[in-house]
């Protein structure tokens, strides 16, 4: 594979602890119920947009919708410095791709200019070509949007490219467009979910991806 286009939360990075703590802080200021744990981990392979909608108890105003936005945004920037992390060898595993004239790019359902503070943040912007968030596709993943944007702008081979996430969406996504797909299994989503999506490949390491440098998996 040459193009290794990455999802960020929970496969690069582990935001489970700064979303828990950014929707239960909106979904409370907004006086509505604060869905189960396991329901927040589900939805976070999703952008908010979309998520939201299905979390929330009652329907709700485009203006108390949109404020819901904001107060979770700005929680989750107030949680991120201390909450969100690169998973374990996850710089060594770029760092070796990146040696091996593999391209990365990231497709991300957060808003690009978060997806960029947290890449900067976490200082693996480098690694990366170019990132795209949701505010840079027409349709939410699991649509292709994302992936067969970067294709189109970096003239890529499809057949070539794999997808790598840890929720269903992202599957889902690299299957659409046309993608090889690597499913991890440290994220949102069970083993078992995501092995009902079918994916090319299915990993439980950060160090096993080198593998797929060499389809030895």
């Amino acid at each position: 594979m040459d193009t290794f286009i990455f999802d960020f939360d929970g496969t690069l990075a582990d935001s489970k602890q700064c979303s828990l703590l950014a929707t239960k802080s909106a979904f409370q200021a907004m006086g509505l119920t604060l869905p189960a744990q396991e329901v927040i981990e589900f939805y976070m392979g999703i952008p908010i947009e979309t998520s939201f909608k299905e979390m929330a108890n009652r329907e709700l105003t485009n203006d108390e919708f949109e404020q819901l936005l904001v107060v979770f945004r700005q929680a989750y920037k107030e949680f991120e410095n201390d909450s969100l992390m690169l998973f374990p060898q996850i710089k060594e595993v770029l760092k070796i791709l990146t040696q091996n004239d593999v391209d990365c790019f990231v497709v991300s359902s957060k808003k690009t200019d978060v997806l960029f503070r947290n890449l900067t943040s976490l200082d693996i912007t480098g690694f990366f070509k170019d990132w795209i968030g949701s505010d840079q596709v027409k349709l939410y993943k699991p649509h292709p949007d994302g992936v067969l944007s970067i294709v189109e702008r970096f003239d890529l081979d499809v057949s070539t490219c794999i997808v790598i996430g840890d929720a269903i969406f992202d599957i889902q996504m690299g299957k659409a467009a046309g993608c090889k797909t690597c499913a991890v299994t440290w994220g949102s989503h069970t083993k078992e979910q995501l092995l009902q999506e079918e994916p090319d490949y299915c990993i439980d390491e950060v160090s096993m991806l080198v593998n797929l440098l060499e389809k030895k998996l």
